[in-house]
């Protein structure tokens, strides 16, 4: 198959800007895709640095420099505006480049989804796909990729409970992560981590009074907005953390805090954090209630004594599992989903839709596997406190 990928135009398309989850979908999934030996061509930033058939430069960093120049993403968080000059130009440049390279039965792959809109309503002869919803300001395409139900369903909205009239083309394929880029720990140190944009959205107020209330060290990285952040022996500050920072802090912490207070798409950093074997101490709905496994890979909360319960319990979470659930989330676990997706989508054009035969590896692409022992652990846990308790009670009567 054939892909031409639409990058992230205030970015570059780089692990360098691995603060951008949908510029890092980018990059990851050219390498995903190119090493199970489909055609990926890439149009981006001049400095784009991608494993792909093709890189095609539709922004030097000149006209990049006019736009964004002197904001620092380290510090700050993006900013962009689809009227400036950088978007302008790579509108431009990216219609005449696909123009002169697609052919029949090409996917466009518009990763920014709304941002890069006017490029695919130029090419509407190709098959548009949305590859990563992720974004609340709804989607456009005829065919759309969620990363997770949770925002499926909310951008489905509640109408779609009475109206009979789901989209059997509107899939759930999960984020994906390249296990290179982590190491799995299980000695960890004193201390919890918050890693994200600074703001109360993502919760770090209550990750603070979390470790404020247990007397527990709070390690926060990330690009900080308008926040302050309290003068405490317990509360520590590191900035932009990149690709090695983000691996050495995440190793060795006890585990992530991510009170997400609004209904998180996905949380890529949940991940990352599982792969590197610590667990993760979430908000109990978004994506969470998908990936963060209650009491195996770490726990969700509601209360404020539900994160004080967490961190002090934090101890009875294996690092273990916390890997081999955060595996299926890899490169090679996600690529066969797409591939399942993107046929499905191509025998619509060209076999008998949706009658085609599936074959049974693709039927399988969605499998996951789950640290069972640690489940039955848990299980077997319970139980022994039941009998005990149990016994407790007959020996009083």
């Amino acid at each position: 198959m054939r892909f031409h990928v639409l990058s992230v135009p205030h970015t570059i398309s780089s692990k360098k800007f691995n603060a951008c989850a949908y510029t890092q979908k980018v990059v990851k999934f050219c390498k995903m895709m190119t090493q199970r030996g489909h055609e990926v061509i890439h149009y981006g930033h001049e400095y784009s640095d991608v494993i792909c058939h093709e890189h095609v430069n539709v922004l030097n960093n000149n006209d990049f420099e006019i736009s964004y120049g002197n904001h620092d993403t380290r510090k700050n968080f993006y900013k962009f505006n689809c009227q400036d000059h950088a978007y302008q130009i790579f509108y431009k440049n990216s219609i005449n480049e696909i123009q002169k390279r697609k052919q029949k039965n090409d996917f466009l792959l518009p990763f920014w989804g709304w941002g890069v809109k006017e490029i695919c309503d130029a090419h509407e002869d190709m098959i548009v796909v949305e590859p990563g919803i992720g974004y609340a300001n709804g989607s456009f395409a005829p065919w759309r990729i969620f990363e997770s139900y949770a925002i499926y369903h909310a951008c489905l909205g509640s109408i779609s409970v009475t109206n009979c009239q789901q989209n059997n083309y509107h899939i759930v394929i999960p984020n994906y992560f390249d296990l290179e880029d982590f190491d799995f720990c299980d000695q960890k140190e004193n201390y919890f981590l918050y890693l994200g944009r600074v703001y109360e959205g993502k919760g770090v107020h209550v990750a603070i009074q979390a470790c404020e209330r247990t007397n527990s060290k709070l390690i926060i990285a990330g690009q900080k907005e308008n926040f302050e952040i309290p003068q405490s022996e317990n509360i520590q500050y590191v900035g932009y953390a990149d690709i090695e920072k983000r691996k050495n802090l995440m190793q060795k912490a006890k585990a992530i805090l991510m009170p997400s207070q609004y209904v998180e798409p996905f949380g890529g950093v949940q991940i990352e954090s599982l792969l590197c074997g610590t667990p993760t101490i979430t908000s109990d709905w978004g994506a969470f209630t998908e990936n963060n496994i209650h009491g195996v890979t770490g726990f969700r909360c509601r209360t404020m004594g539900d994160y004080i319960s967490a961190i002090n319990k934090i101890g009875t979470i294996d690092p273990k599992a916390c890997r081999r659930w955060g595996e299926n989330f890899s490169l090679e676990k996600v690529a066969p989903m797409y591939e399942k997706y993107f046929t499905d989508v191509y025998n619509i054009h060209n076999a008998n839709g949706w009658y085609e035969s599936t074959p049974e590896f693709f039927l399988n692409a969605n499998k996951k596997d789950y640290p069972l022992k640690n489940i039955c652990d848990s299980v077997d846990n319970k139980i022994d406190e039941i009998i005990k308790k149990f016994t407790e009670i007959k020996k009083i009567k």
